[in-house]
């Protein structure tokens, strides 16, 4: 992985609660989306252990170190704090002894609280690390969430991609990014879309300028990520190529290794992209949901051909 998460960016995602604030965690960072609970190596087992995760106590290992005697504790939190740890959380508001947190600040390693469950807390930072360390590639198109269907609308410059995205954010749906998309890579099955920083909510429109969609159609208007699941790319109408008329055939895309569906949608005067765009969502969830448009109708005229022989 070549970029981190800040640990300062972790405590305020996750509403930690610092216990060692003399610890400086300015440059400090986390790089390995995954966490551990350190039940075998508070029991002197070390080996393979991964230290550059974030160590999560919760009631097991709380309870466990109740039973060791003062040295044996003593001798384990040496142990266990002098491995680069990036820092050790606490669950449930388990509470910290005195002398671990001492011994941390010695260390220079963080500790924190969270009121959260144990499993309900790992569920929900390694979801959220998992996205924030995927691996990320930035494109040039527009996203937009129609009817829950994540829809990358790709295409030349000036060839009219905000303005479809205006259109169906006037008819209900949302924008996540207009003009640059980050896409990120969380499995092998999805692709997470979001906008960068300084562009988020704004629409460049060629003519009027910057449109803050969030302002001027309120909250219900956007979002912050979507996963990607179409792709249309917008092409300017040409009487030479072949464009398919059935959709029997599925075409693709790539993005980082894996594959989404794509159609080519050719412009033309009077052809109103935004209700393209949503049927397209629409036929892609009925997709999904086991219906295919396309191969029922070829079903019928099978169907049809097969009477008129017999």
């Amino acid at each position: 992985m070549e970029h981190g998460i800040k640990l300062k960016e972790i405590v305020e995602k996750m509403d930690l609660k610092n216990l060692t604030p003399e610890v400086d965690m300015t440059e400090r960072e986390v790089n390995v989306p995954d966490i551990n609970r350190p039940a075998l190596q508070l029991t002197g087992y070390f080996d393979h252990f991964d230290s550059e995760r974030v160590q999560i106590i919760g009631f097991v290992e709380y309870t466990y170190l109740q039973t060791l005697t003062y040295d044996e504790k003593m001798k384990m939190y040496d142990t266990f704090l002098s491995h680069p740890i990036p820092c050790v959380i606490f669950c449930r508001n388990l509470e910290p002894e005195p002398e671990l947190l001492e011994k941390a600040v010695q260390q220079n390693i963080p500790i924190f609280r969270t009121a959260k469950q144990t499993s309900d807390f790992m569920a929900e930072i390694i979801r959220w690390m998992n996205v924030k360390l995927a691996p990320c590639i930035s494109i040039h198109g527009v996203l937009v969430d129609v009817y829950g269907v994540g829809v990358l609308i790709m295409g030349e410059s000036g060839i009219g991609k905000s303005e479809a995205a205006l259109e169906l954010i006037k008819r209900g749906h949302r924008l996540v990014t207009d003009d640059v998309v980050e896409i990120r890579k969380v499995s092998d099955d999805t692709l997470v879309g979001s906008a960068p920083d300084i562009t988020r909510h704004f629409i460049e429109l060629r003519g009027i300028g910057i449109v803050d969609v969030k302002s001027m159609f309120g909250v219900q208007s956007v979002r912050e990520t979507q996963n990607i699941d179409l792709v249309i790319t917008l092409e300017d109408w040409s009487r030479e190529k072949e464009y398919d008329r059935l959709g029997l055939e599925e075409e693709y895309t790539e993005f980082l290794g894996n594959k989404v569906v794509c159609h080519s949608i050719p412009i033309r005067p009077g052809r109103n992209l935004a209700i393209i765009v949503e049927s397209a969502a629409v036929n892609h969830r009925q997709k999904q949901m086991g219906y295919n448009a396309a191969q029922e109708l070829y079903k019928r005229v099978q169907e049809n051909l097969a009477k008129r022989k017999g």
